[in-house]
This record gives structure tokens, sequence and C-alpha cells, in this order.
């Protein structure tokens, strides 16, 4: 209940968990106004071990990606000063007394409590074997340990973690990003043994090994061998095979830390934790304990944040509500990205037994693995997905209930489904949409109706719903669209009335040259936003030749364009980039993959092959892409276009030239293909594949265009793709010749790119304008008349492509974008950003306005840790001058920094001199 008078709360820990306490108790209103020492409320100490506030836990691994570990904390000092709470870092709890209700630290303090909660979570599990304390032995749960293995790993080239399960997998992909060949080893038969079963852990086996990561499974570690100077050096595992392993990472589960509770005399379970009742009470009733130290009712440990999270309400609700709330068990499902890979179980994965009915889709060239469990009513019990768990969002809030639709629709690829999963509206309004915060579907609904709502962004500020993991978004959506919140019509705001289509015919018909006339012709008014800006810029690049433009980034341009587009290079969530040259067909010289080889060993660039057949080369520093690219340029490289809604490969069999069973020269045409189309602007990218013959090994059916060769020419299929929602390419045309085939590919192009909609694949289109039956019509017997128009509209970009890196190479002022800003602000071209280094290291975003206003935020992304605000796009949001993060696209407010779709994030604004410069001191 509410506390009447100043009383004295200890909190032990200030992890995760316990930091949700005190947010749900200043939620409250319930903690001590720190001005008012006699006024009623919770006064409170916090006893921390680590030398750090609490931090996000659940996102530790980005830490090793270059995530700035300050970017990770929960806490501020202003929340922890305007509630009156003394964090004591570093100073553990040692003793309790029960009896005279003090703890003791470590430091010798003792501090009293009316009541005292435990949040001291758990430790990692070390097998007992010999070598497991030496040198290059590391556990993986706190931000030391993070920088322990870091630090040592730079001296290292082998590693193998101890532990399969949620954190060992994550250890592994630690391990990998830190450049150490890799094993996993884990004592089960399969991975994720508490997760997922014999099919989803294969599929998942799968795709780690696929990464190059080794994976030992229903086998122990015996001994971590040492070398002479007493470090790690093999791990010696139970059937006596031995790894080199310069580092072992132990993540072999945890157990709870009730030291504490032990020795003050209060119950513990059998297998350890804190024994508590359904209001998370100890066997002393001024004594609570929540998180990963308690024993729930259950007879459970939960080592899952949400369970924790839900445990701290029902603290908070004792201390400064009616108490009615209770924890007597929880939701254990999860959706987690591993090692690449989606992997996501919900309700009971593992019923069987009679009454259980499985349903299974397996896919094992995409490493997909999908499993539903049905009970005898027809109710969902559980399910597993692996390798796409897209449908997650659909399915968990219908654990335990019957399904709305038949459960192919949840698992099929959507072609092959025959319907799309039943939406928002067949949910109940109790069913959990947000396992993060406990909000139901009802709680959203009811938010949207209540405050009129009608986006995402409000939704998360009005319920929190959203701004955990995020993977309920989707289902958040779902919802204000079942609860009939239309979705804004038009673009944006800026364009309300015109959809992409009608755009691109406005600049067409119109002969519009730039996003200012188009603004001014078209447009509401206001500077544009991250959504209509890249549009515009797509358009006219699609439309340069018909309107005499040059290069993407002349002018105007440059400021449209997304941060991809605009250094011509894939931004990464580190804030580097990635750099993919042309590879036409998957054909490539010896003397071309030597020169990229030697590019990515000068520049310490991580390689890996794609699934287009090309070379990926990862890490690369904005400021280093043009000496990258001069060099890929002097190999007989080109941009390979990786970065924008445009051609991406075109992925080929060896076809006639080597396979025995080849029938057309399948890598000549997909050279064709994909020196035709190359550079060539789309509402979203595109892919095509060659095979040359019915065995399909290039996989073309699944490619935006397919062609795959026959005994009397080429078939043409379109509209396939892979992704979250795979489709199978539908025939268009058969037996095809090479010059056929050509012209009725510009024809489909050129179609798609005039009516598809904002990044709509070609296979969605395809299903929105009526199918292969409308595109026979309008591109085989020309009932719209433009077979003409359309082929020499691509002649037209074929004759104008020109190699876009090199163009930037020559030409300086494209080129000092890729300098750090050295200038005054008066250099700064309207609407784009710059990044200027200050004195103290850290580095300012700079924005000039059309107006001549000039903006100065901190260059670092708040949600990322990245440093690159300043390569975001600026413009308004209901007039507002904002920029949108490049990665995310959380948009902020240039003026006061406050992040528009978090109000608990913001950026620093720096302050200006009357010449516009930032101040550095």
């Amino acid at each position: 209940m509410a506390t009447q008078r100043t009383q004295n709360l200890v909190l032990i820990g200030h992890g995760m968990v316990g930091h949700r306490l005190l947010e749900a108790l200043a939620e409250r209103g319930a903690l001590a106004d720190p001005d008012d020492p006699e006024g009623p409320g919770w006064r409170v100490t916090v006893l921390a071990e680590e030398d750090v506030p609490a931090y996000d836990r659940v996102h530790l691994s980005s830490v090793f990606t270059g995530t700035d570990p300050n970017q990770l904390g929960l806490s501020t000092p202003e929340f922890l000063a305007g509630h009156g709470i003394d964090l004591r870092l570093g100073d553990p709890a040692e003793h309790i007394d029960t009896t005279a209700r003090t703890v003791t630290a470590t430091s010798g303090t003792v501090v009293p409590y009316d009541t005292l909660v435990l949040a001291t979570g758990s430790y990692p599990f070390v097998p007992p074997i010999p070598g497991a304390d030496a040198p290059g032995c590391f556990t993986y749960r706190t931000l030391y340990d993070v920088d322990a293995l870091t630090s040592y790993a730079e001296q290292a080239r082998t590693g193998v973690v101890i532990g399969g399960g949620l954190l060992g997998l994550e250890a592994a992909g630690a391990l990998r990003t830190l450049g150490l060949a890799t094993h996993v080893v884990e004592f089960a038969p399969r991975l994720m043994p508490l997760q997922v079963d014999d099919g989803g852990a294969a599929a998942l086996r799968a795709t780690i090994e696929s990464m190059g990561v080794a994976v030992h499974t229903g086998v122990g570690a015996a001994e971590v061998e040492l070398d002479a100077d007493g470090t790690a050096r093999r791990l010696k595992l139970s059937n006596g095979e031995r790894l080199p392993a310069d580092v072992v990472v132990f993540s072999a589960g945890v157990r709870p830390r009730d030291r504490l509770a032990r020795e003050a005399g209060l119950a513990v379970g059998d297998r350890g934790g804190v024994a508590v009742d359904e209001h998370c009470r100890t066997t002393d009733p001024r004594v609570y304990a929540i998180g990963e130290c308690a024993q729930t009712t259950d007879g459970r440990v939960y080592g899952l944040v949400a369970p924790g999270y839900q445990m701290a309400e029902t603290v908070a609700d004792q201390l400064a509500g009616p108490g009615t709330t209770v924890f007597t068990g929880a939701d254990t499902s999860t959706k987690l990205k591993l090692l690449g890979a989606d992997v996501a179980s919900f309700g009971d994965p593992f019923a069987d037994g009679p009454q259980a009915t499985e349903i299974v889709f397996s896919d094992g060239r995409e490493g997909v693995y999908k499993k539903l469990l049905l009970g005898p009513d027809g109710q969902l019990l559980g399910g597993i997905l692996v390798g796409d768990a897209d449908a997650y969002g659909s399915l968990k809030p219908h654990a335990g209930r019957p399904l709305p639709g038949p459960p192919e629709a949840f698992l099929l690829p959507a072609s092959a489904a025959g319907a799309r999963p039943p939406g928002a509206d067949a949910l109940p309004d109790d069913a959990v949409v947000c396992s993060c915060h406990n909000v139901t579907k009802g709680a959203v609904a009811g938010a949207v109706a209540e405050h009129g709502l009608t986006d995402i962004g409000g939704v998360k500020r009005s319920t929190k719903a959203g701004t955990g993991c995020g993977g309920c978004v989707n289902t958040l959506q779902a919802v204000l669209d079942a609860a009939g919140v239309a979705r804004r019509a038009g673009l944006c705001e800026h364009f309300p009335g015109l959809s992409r289509p009608e755009l691109y015919e406005k600049v067409r018909t119109g002969r519009v040259r730039s996003f200012t006339a188009l603004m001014e012709r078209y447009g509401s008014g206001g500077a544009g936003c991250a959504v209509c800006k890249p549009v515009v810029a797509n358009v006219l690049g699609t439309l340069a030749p018909e309107l005499g433009l040059g290069h993407v980034l002349d002018g105007e341009q440059a400021a449209l364009q997304d941060s991809n587009d605009l250094f011509l290079a894939n931004l990464q969530k580190d804030g580097t980039y990635s750099v993919v040259p042309r590879v036409p067909g998957g054909e490539i010289t010896a003397d071309q993959l030597i020169a990229i080889g030697e590019v990515a060993r000068d520049h310490g660039l991580y390689t890996k092959i794609t699934g287009g057949q090309r070379i990926d080369l990862f890490g690369a520093r904005k400021e280093e892409l043009p000496t990258i690219w001069r060099r890929l340029i002097a190999a007989g490289l080109e941009s390979g276009q990786a970065y924008g809604k445009s051609l991406r490969t075109v992925k080929s069999c060896v076809g006639s030239r080597f396979c025995r069973f080849g029938q057309g020269d399948s890598v000549r045409l997909a050279i064709d293909l994909e020196l035709r189309y190359r550079g060539l602007r789309a509402p979203h990218k595109f892919k095509g594949g060659v095979s040359g013959c019915l065995r399909e090994c290039a996989e073309a059916r699944g490619k935006d265009i397919g062609v795959i060769a026959t005994a009397s020419g080429w078939n043409l299929y379109v509209g396939g793709n892979g992704g979250t929602e795979p489709r199978h390419a539908d025939l268009l045309a058969s037996d095809l010749t090479a010059a056929g085939l050509l012209a009725l590919v510009d024809r489909f192009l050129m179609y798609y790119i005039r009516t598809g909609e904002r990044l709509e694949r070609t296979s969605a289109w395809l299903e929105r304008i009526g199918g292969t039956a409308h595109l026979r019509e309008v591109l085989i017997e020309d009932s719209l008349g433009i077979h003409a128009e359309l082929e020499a509209q691509m002649e037209r970009h074929v004759a104008a492509y020109r190699d876009e890196w090199r163009a930037v190479l020559d030409d300086p002022a494209a080129l000092a974008r890729f300098e750090p800003h050295t200038g005054g602000v008066e250099f700064l071209e309207p609407g784009r950003g710059r990044a200027a280094v200050l004195a103290d290291g850290t580095e300012a975003a700079l924005f000039r306005d059309g107006d001549g206003t000039v903006y100065a935020v901190g260059n670092r992304d708040p949600f990322s840790g990245a440093d690159v605000i300043a390569d975001g796009i600026m413009g308004s949001r209901d007039g507002v001058p904002v920029v949108a993060s490049p990665l995310y696209k959380q948009e902020f407010d240039l003026r006061t920094g406050a992040c528009l779709d978090d109000p608990e994030v913001s950026l620093p604004v720096l302050p200006l001199d009357p010449q516009g410069a930032v101040r550095t001191g």
C-alpha cells in the first residue's frame, strides 16, 4: 500500500529489473520528494555491485560491434537526483540482518530499511574442469566481461564457447565479430535445447555452420589445456577430441545469486533461488525478491527480462498501490536473432502426447523450420520458428486459444498459403501483444480510442508497447488498422494527395527537374522528410536521361538521398559502411579477386561471399570509401549498387559452358542482363537469376526476374522473391530468343517503375495489379500502346549509364562530402548535414536549412551508439525542423534534441556562437 510517511527502501542490485522497480515506483508517484525530507514516500538506497548504473544487458553484444557502452544505460543522473535515489556504485551488500532490518555493504556502511528488495540477479555457471580459471577463460555477463574479452582477443586466433543456448550463441557471435575462428560446444544433443526441438535445431545449426562457426553437440568440456605460460591453448572434449582455443567462453547457464538470502535465514528453493509468494514476498514479509534471483510460486527461476519486469511491477503495486497484482508465472516466449538467424518459440513448444497435433513446414534450402502444436479442440499450444519468425507477432497472442484461421496461413510462404494470416481484429482484448511491458491488445486499442492515436509513435508514447525489443511493432500497426485508423493518404504530409506512381508521372510528363520545383507545384509546403525526399531522389535518378540530369549527387539531389545513396555504400549498425563491387553473373577474374583481397587486407575489412555471387567488404569508414573505390576501379571493377533501390545482381549457374545438363549459356545471359539494367533505380531493389536448365541451380524462380533455359530458348518468370514472404515467380512467356527476352524484360521493368508504389517489391506489385494476365495484356499484347515508349526509355537508360563511384572520384565537390567538416557553417549545403569533430574528440552534427538557420546537435545516435546523425535526412514534421536517424529512422527535433518517436530519448543540443559555429568551451 502507498506509504503516508517517509520510509526507507533498500534495493540490492541495480540491473535491468532493479531499475524497472525504481521506474515503476516513480510512475506511481511513490518516491519521496528530495526537497521535502519529512514528506511521504519511499526514500531509496541502491547498493550496486558494478561501478556503472543499470544498463541494457539484452543488447550487450552490440558493444562488440562498436556501440558506446554509455548508450546502453537505462538510468540518468537527472532521474536519480529528481527522485532522491542514493545509488552507491561498486559497494555491494555483504550481509542482511532481518531482525535489526539493516544491510551492511562491503564498505562497512550499515543501511537501515523498512522494506528490502533483492534484485541480485544470477551468476554464470562455470563447470569444475581443470584449467577453467586460466588466463584466456571468460564468462559473458557484464560490460567488464566484454571489455576484458575484447582486449584479450586482440592476440587470439581461435575461440570456443561452452554452451549452445541463447547466451552461448550470442557469445559465439561476439567471438566471430572479434575475428576469431569459433567453435560452439553443447552437452545436449542439439542447440538451444530449451527453446527448439530437433527440427528447429537442425535448421539453426545449418545456418550457423554456413557462417563458418563449428558446432559440436552431444559432447561436454573435459579440460582447458594450457600453454607453457599457463594460458589457455586447447579445449579437450569429453569424447577425447581437442579443439584449438586461445579463448574459452563459459556460457553453460546461470545460477541465482541467493547467498545473502541463505545467510539471512530466508527460504530458498532446492535448486537455488529465493523463495517468494505471489506478491514476490520472501518468508520475511519485509523482504522481496525479483528477477533471476527469485524462485516463484510455480517453482521456476526466470532468466528473461520480461518476467523480471512483471515481478518489479508486482512489488511496486505492493509498495505503492492496492496490492492486488500477483505474479504466479510468466510467458517465456522469445524472439531473437542469433548469428543472423531468426529464432522464436512461444507457448509450450514441446507439448506432446496424443492430445497434441504437430503441423510442420520445413525448407532445408533456406534454413527455415516452423512448427505449430494444436490441442484436441484446435487451440494453439505452442510453436517454434527458425529462419523465418515473421509470423511470431501473429501467433504468440493466440497461445492457449483457437487459431482464427487455418494453421497453414501462418506457416506457408505467402504464395502457397492461399491466404494471409488473420489480422489483429481476430485477437481478443486480453491477448498480450507486448511481452516486454505486458501490454494487451485491449490496452493499445483503448489508448488509440482515448487519445486519438494515429501512428506507432503515438502508441509507444502512450502505452510503452514497442519500446522494448520491438518485436511487436507489426502487431501494433495491425491493431491500429483493426481500429479503423486510416493510414496517412498519399506519400507523406508534404505530398498528401499523391502516391509514388502519381509523383513519377508528374515528374515525367511535367519535366520537373528538382525537389524544390516539385514541392512548389504539387506539395503542401515544408522541407520534405525521410519518406518523400528519397522517393523523389529515386524518381529523378530513374528519369535522369529524360530530364538531362547528371549524377545522383549533383546539386540539390545530394540533400534528398538516404545515407546509402549519399555515400554509395551500405550503412551498417556501427556507423561503418560495406562496399560491394559488381560481379556480373558471378564471373570474376583471378586478378580482380586478388585486388579485392588486398583491399580487404589493407583496410582491415571483413569479407563475405553474398547469396548473389558477389563479395561484400564490411567495416569501411566513410573517409576510406573513395580510396577503396579507386583501387577497385583500377582492377576493372565498378559499383555494385548494393546500396540503392535498383538492380542488385543477376545470379547464374555455369550453364552450358561446363555443366553436362546445361541447355543455355546462363553465364553470358546473366552478364548481359546485369550490364543492361545496372544503375536502374526502381520502387524497390530487384534481383535476377538465370538457370541453364530446369534443374534450376541459380534459383531463378526466387527472383524478381527469373530466366530458365529450355531446348527451344528461354522461359521468363517474374515477381518472385525471398525474404519474410517468399514467393515463386510466375511464368510470363516461354521459349523466347535472347533478343525477345531482353525486349520483354525492358517493358516489364519500365512498367514496374512507372506503376510501383514506394518500397513495393515486384511480388506485391504483381498481385496488386492483377497478376500475369494483366502483364501479358500490357507487355505482350500492347493493350496500352506503350511498347515502343517503354523500350525507348530503357535504351536511353542504357546509353546514359555511368559508374557512380567513378563519377564521385572525378568530382572534387562530391569527394569533399566524405571528409569531416572543417569549414565554416556558410559552406554547409542546405538540407544536408555534416559531421564536425570538436576539441574534446566528440562529434557534432551540423545542419543548415533553406533559410540559413544553423542547428547543431550531438552526432551520436542514442539508439545504436554510432556517430551517424549528420548523415540523416533533414526535413520537417508538423512544421518542426527534424533530422531522421539514418539507421532506424527515429526523428529528432533539431531545436531541442527531443526524439519525436520516444520522449525518453534525446540528442544533446550544442551551443552556437554569433557566427553560427559550435562553441567548444
